[in-house]
């Protein structure tokens, strides 16, 4: 619990693949260590340099599938052919510890937050445009050609929802950025 007994914020972020997300929340872990990011599981396959546990927690289809049947996910998603999903308990338990904890997850799953945890506060991150999105997605090298149709898809999708969430903020410098996420946020 905080200082006057309200339950530490839990925090979503949200908004288009290449939309600088990891990099923002890296710059507000920097900034407020007291911050717990949660480690989502999924199914996709770790790319060069990825670590288990790390920057995901990497599983089966199978195991995933057993991990949403028995409730133990705070929301999970389907994108890009792979499953994605938010461990539930983890979150509980560093909320209850007194810990904010922040959720760096696809739009879909913080409309699943939304329902599941009405006090947490959803920001979305945009890019300063859509041609600035394209080149971040093609600049990663990590994917081919079918993938990065498929994630520019996405994108379009993601910010029209934009207006679901409760802050949009403009990732053009990322700095400013994270200062205004810790702000909104308040974490």
């Amino acid at each position: 619990m905080t200082e006057h007994g309200a339950r530490p914020p839990l925090v979503v972020v949200s908004g288009p693949s290449g939309v600088g997300k990891s990099t923002v929340v890296s710059e507000v872990l920097r900034l407020r260590p007291d911050v717990w990011l949660s480690v989502s599981v999924t199914t996709r396959q770790p790319r060069p340099g990825e670590t288990d546990g790390v920057e995901y927690t990497f599983c089966t289809r199978e195991e995933f599938d057993a991990l949403a049947t028995r409730g133990g996910l705070l929301e999970w998603a389907e994108f890009a052919g792979n499953r994605y999903g938010t461990p539930r308990d983890a979150v509980e338990q560093h909320r209850a510890a007194g810990h904010p904890v922040l959720l760096e997850i696809e739009v879909q799953g913080a409309r699943q937050v939304r329902s599941a945890s009405p006090d947490a506060t959803l920001v979305f991150l945009a890019p300063p445009s859509v041609d600035v999105l394209r080149e971040r997605l093609t600049g990663r090298g990590t994917e081919d050609d079918a993938a990065l149709q498929a994630r520019f898809a996405a994108a379009e999708a993601e910010l029209a929802a934009a207006s679901e969430f409760d802050h949009v903020l403009v990732n053009a410098d990322v700095g400013q950025c994270a200062m205004a996420l810790i702000d909104c946020a308040g974490l």
